[in-house]
């Protein structure tokens, strides 16, 4: 008896030994396929909880902005190969007129609305992002089916998604002051929420277009997938944002009796006014620069599928400017944080001059690389006339009223990008005389801001408002 059982002992530790060389192989392999995903994902929380923004929130912002700019392409991929790119030109224009007719038309309407209506919900600033996440997660099926039968429906649910996507967007600009961290401008966090989304971009466009090849369903389905995961992301960002201690609503004016203390003169309804002729100038500048990135991208995009670049195919020609117009914005983006101590104005006054010089050259010299270097430059502009805007509200505008003049300037800089879409889409198709209507308008824009933002930085732009 006691043999057999000394002889199991032995065998009995040699099974249990060999099982947890297994397990520990099993264990080692699991931790190898798992290591492609949970190794960039912690690299990623890293990067984004960086220098305080996990413990003020922050960072869970910046990933949920790269979730919304990843839905955002997946369902612009669909769209672009269903409204522009499976048509010959002439039918295409007429398709992507009608588009802009069905769907920006109404979002013009619309747009100043969402502003004021925002200001309403400073309790649930959370629930709103997660409702504009909610809905294009269910257009986006809507739409599955739109493209594959070509029936109206296509119309009001892009409509919806493109509603949603600039609510989302107004809501969040007013959600960065409240999760900034200590000693934290708000133009880094900006740049830091602006870059997350655009890498999540650049990341999700070539996986929609691979989805695209399968079946024009399946970038909608991964727009789903995304939006349905920002719905509950959304919940997760500190209760803070909901928040509405000490707001009032800001009303942006150049005149002196309006200016804000809260409300020096009673006012019947709020609009745009009230912070300062900085401000407003610099506000004014950015929607001239918002005009001429939504004027390039239907201009050139019917332009180059016309005349591609000079030795490429349409396709190739429409990647070239749209590579360089993301590579300018992320610059852009990124060169802000370092500038974040000059002078916004004069940030913007140069910007708007180096765009207006370049739009001018290529229009007189219209070429392939001179085509791509506006889109690039006006990508970079772009981003820092932005964050220099985004400077100058933090500087100037009363705390009470910060998140209230970032819904409203995001939506009037919104409706300049739709205004210039629809110029762009109704334009010969003619490179020089495009580019210099384009350069044109951005005179206009450069000459009518350029004293007031010059006269406040000499000023050394003291903020003209002030709060009882």
């Amino acid at each position: 008896m006691n043999v057999v059982a000394t002889a199991k002992t032995p065998q009995g530790a040699t099974g249990i030994k060999g099982n947890g060389r297994t397990r520990g192989s099993l264990r080692s392999v699991g931790r190898a396929l798992h290591f492609p995903v949970s190794g960039p994902a912690r690299g990623i929380r890293k990067a984004t909880h960086a220098h305080g923004a996990g413990e003020s929130g922050l960072g869970k912002l910046i990933e949920l902005h790269g979730v919304n700019g990843a839905g955002d392409v997946m369902i612009t991929v669909a769209l672009a190969s269903t409204v522009f790119f499976s048509v010959p030109t002439d039918e295409a224009r007429g398709r992507v007129a009608l588009y802009l007719a069905i769907t920006m038309a109404p979002f013009t309407v619309l747009a100043p609305v969402i502003g004021p209506l925002l200001d309403r919900l400073p309790h649930g600033r959370r629930a709103a992002m997660a409702g504009a996440m909610l809905a294009r997660a269910l257009l986006a099926l809507v739409l599955s089916g739109a493209v594959v039968s070509g029936s109206l429906e296509l119309y009001p649910a892009a409509l919806g998604v493109l509603v949603s996507s600039k609510a989302y967007g107004v809501v969040r600009s007013a959600v960065v002051p409240r999760l900034l961290p200590p000693k934290f401008s708000l133009v880094k966090a900006n740049s830091r929420v602006t870059l997350g989304g655009l890498l999540a971009t650049g990341i999700a466009a070539p996986i929609g277009a691979g989805l695209q090849a399968i079946g024009p369903r399946w970038p909608l389905y991964g727009a789903f997938v995304i939006f349905v995961a920002g719905t509950f992301l959304s919940f997760t960002l500190p209760p803070k944002v909901d928040s509405a201690k000490g707001e009032d609503v800001a009303l942006l004016a150049a005149d002196e009796k309006h200016l804000h203390g809260p409300h020096r003169q009673p006012v019947k309804r709020p609009g745009l006014r009230t912070v300062g002729l900085a401000v407003t100038h610099a506000l004014g500048a950015n929607a001239a620069l918002r005009w001429l990135s939504g004027f390039l991208t239907f201009f050139l995009a019917f332009l180059l599928r016309e005349h591609p670049l000079t030795g490429e195919s349409a396709a190739v020609s429409l990647g070239i400017v749209a590579v360089s117009a993301g590579v300018g914005n992320a610059l852009g983006t990124a060169v802000g944080a370092g500038l974040r101590s000059r002078a916004p104005e004069i940030i913007i006054v140069t910007v708007l001059a180096v765009v207006l010089g370049t739009a001018i050259t290529a229009a007189i010299f219209f070429g392939a690389f001179l085509v791509a270097v506006l889109t690039a430059v006006t990508g970079f502009t772009l981003a820092l006339a932005k964050l220099s805007l985004d400077a100058l509200i933090q500087r100037d505008v009363p705390e009470q009223v910060r998140t209230s003049a970032f819904a409203r300037s995001e939506t009037m800089l919104q409706m300049a990008w739709v205004f210039g879409g629809a110029v762009g889409i109704v334009m010969p198709l003619n490179g020089t005389l495009g580019l210099a209507v384009a350069a044109a308008v951005i005179a206009l824009g450069w000459l009518t801001t350029v004293k007031g933002l010059l006269g406040s930085a000499r000023h050394g732009g003291a903020p003209r408002t002030r709060v009882a």
